[in-house]
């Protein structure tokens, strides 16, 4: 692979990154829903997120749900430090993905 493939490589994946910005407004404004789990790829754990935080308040009146809400609020703060390892996992997929579309 020449530098010139690369460089358009390096362009697309650039051009393609999911933005930090977007994903930490999407984490600190909607919290509990997952919406940033979800705007990175992840749909699965931004869905159980969904579903556990409305679970959580939907049981919360009666007391059974606030476990729900503290893991869900606890798993939003790890988040905050694992946000630019997700970043840099699908920018790294995506340049596998385009390298090997380069090689056909």
């Amino acid at each position: 692979m020449n530098t010139t493939q690369q460089l358009l490589i390096e362009q697309r994946v650039t051009n393609e990154a999911k933005s930090p910005l977007v994903a930490y407004l999407l984490l600190l404004l909607l919290w509990g829903f997952g919406v940033h789990r979800m705007y990175l790829g992840r749909w699965a754990s931004g869905l159980i997120m969904l579903l556990m935080w409305g679970i959580g308040w939907l049981t919360a009146p009666i007391l059974i749900g606030w476990p729900l809400i503290a893991l869900v609020s606890v798993w939003v703060v790890i988040d905050i430090f694992l946000i630019p390892g997700m970043i840099r996992d699908d920018n790294a997929v995506t340049r596998q993905r385009l390298m090997a579309e380069m090689a056909r």
